[in-house]
């Protein structure tokens, strides 16, 4: 099957051909580090890691960009916000700089506790200044741009000297409102953008730079349009980003990357929205959940299981609920393969099967089952990936429950393939660090409960062991004796 994604300027499923098929090139919207990560900022940037993920297996590299703005009004406006007075807040009175990067490093945590893989390149929006200055350069000369006559040093982008504008989200100009990224003093038309913004006498002298036109600063939208060129060519594969990035953001970055000539992105790519009691989750409206909250609350696994379970373009509502269904899930395919591992391999080989390798019916064995390669290569159907998961899940817990460790640690091979692609496999070592102080009380307080009952038994304490034993059970963990030792799990 070819693999087949939803591209938002085509509004349909398209059979995904990249430029290179030894080489996908990848650009994806970064955070703005004006404050720390919430739960829609993790959700956005795992789909796009699955994505990735997914990408390598079928054509082996991919070259990802996700950029970090650290320069942008919300930096500033923050930053200025904080007091000099508090005695108590050793970050008072920062720098805008200092804000940005301690923000990015707070992202940089949050992404790696779930698993989400480092871009291949991250570069800073302040990194790239000359880069943006001479594409705001092409554009004026092209006519497509021009700098305000009201001494200011602004630099717009002129909308409607560009016929296609509005193409991504099919808007006409007139239907639009006007842009708020900069004073209108300097503006043709109310709906032209800003490209580079003059220095305002409020505003730090840190945050300006020298340019054609006058000090000060680059807009927003021009930021993506130059580390994307910079980094991947003028011309690449897929742009990805949230929901709420098609416009103003993304509209204005395709218009002023066309417009100076550059094919810019061939596929967009677009993830759904968090939300909260059916409401967008946004800082503007109070009602984020900060990542550091839910990433104490919870394991960093059962995170990353419960934002990848839903379709990464529909609206993911987050509650308690959300988390308990991935925990539940987790822990069935995590007693799965500790079953599996208790048992003798009746193969010579062990992590991977040899070419050729089969299964008893005689028939080739395949670590990844055609309907999971199906239900990824159809626009990154993760729900039903997972569900191909759990149905081997239960046919290997089937084949120990029979007997038949062949087929049980056949399932368990696929089932680490599907889970390692999907970044869920409980074990990776990776979430090994990710269990948690409470995971080790509970090993340590099931070790005392089972070799109590060992004495009770061996001292044919049948009540004393039976009681035991049915406490664990209420627990909802079950207890599975084997001739040398006896092993818990969770029950799933």
């Amino acid at each position: 099957m070819t693999l087949r994604l939803y591209d938002t300027k085509a509004q349909a499923l398209r059979d995904f051909v990249p430029l290179d098929p030894e080489n996908v090139t990848m650009y994806v919207c970064g955070p703005t580090v004006q404050s720390g990560p919430h739960i829609g900022h993790l959700r956005g940037a795992l789909s796009f890691d699955i994505l990735r993920r997914w990408l390598a297996h079928r054509f082996g590299r991919v070259t990802f960009v996700r950029n970090v703005t650290d320069i942008d009004d919300k930096v500033l406006a923050n930053a200025a916000a904080r007091s000099f007075d508090d005695e108590d807040d050793p970050t008072a009175g920062e720098p805008w700089w200092a804000l940005a990067y301690r923000m990015e490093q707070e992202f940089t945590r949050a992404y790696a506790a779930i698993g989400i893989a480092a871009p291949t390149y991250e570069p800073r929006a302040t990194a790239s200044i000359p880069q943006m200055q001479e594409l705001i350069a092409r554009l004026v000369d092209a006519g497509h741009a021009y700098a305000a006559t009201d001494g200011s040093a602004d630099v717009y982008f002129d909308v409607r000297s560009w016929p296609t504008y509005g193409e991504l989200t099919r808007q006409s100009i007139d239907a639009m409102e006007p842009a708020e990224d900069a004073d209108p003093r300097g503006k043709r038309d109310p709906r032209d953008f800003a490209l580079w913004k003059g220095a305002k006498a409020d505003e730090p002298e840190s945050a300006t730079w020298d340019s054609p036109w006058g000090p000060g600063r680059p807009g927003w939208h021009i930021e993506c349009s130059a580390m994307s060129r910079r980094y991947l060519g003028a011309e690449f594969d897929i742009h990805g980003g949230g929901l709420d990035l098609r416009f103003p953001h993304h509209e204005n970055e395709l218009a002023q990357s066309t417009a100076a000539g550059d094919p810019f992105a061939r596929y967009w790519v677009h993830n759904g929205l968090v939300t909260v009691g059916g409401q967008k989750m946004s800082k503007s409206l109070f009602n984020f959940i900060l990542a550091e909250d839910v990433l104490r609350e919870h394991d960093p696994l059962v995170v990353r299981y419960a934002l990848a379970a839903a379709h990464y373009r529909s609206s993911l509502d987050i509650g308690q609920a959300t988390f308990d269904e991935a925990e539940a899930a987790v822990a069935r395919i995590r007693t799965f393969l500790d079953r599996v591992g208790r048992t003798p391999s009746p193969f010579a080989w062990v992590a991977e099967p040899p070419e050729g390798a089969a299964a008893d019916d005689g028939e080739p064995f395949e670590p990844i089952p055609a309907s999971f390669a199906d239900a990824l290569d159809d626009d990154l159907g993760v729900p039903q990936a997972l569900a191909v998961i759990h149905e081997t899940v239960r046919a290997g817990n089937a084949a120990l429950d029979a007997g038949d460790d062949g087929a049980a640690h056949l399932a368990a091979l696929q089932v680490r393939t599907m889970t390692g692609i999907l970044g869920v496999d409980p074990l990776d070592p990776q979430w090994r660090s990710g269990s948690g102080p409470e995971a080790s009380a509970l090993d340590a307080l099931m070790q005392t409960m089972i070799a109590q009952r060992a004495e009770a038994r061996a001292a044919k304490d049948w009540a004393t062991a039976d009681r035991i034993r049915d406490a664990i059970a209420a627990a909802g963990i079950t207890l599975e004796d084997t001739t040398d030792a006896t092993h818990w799990s969770i029950d799933g």
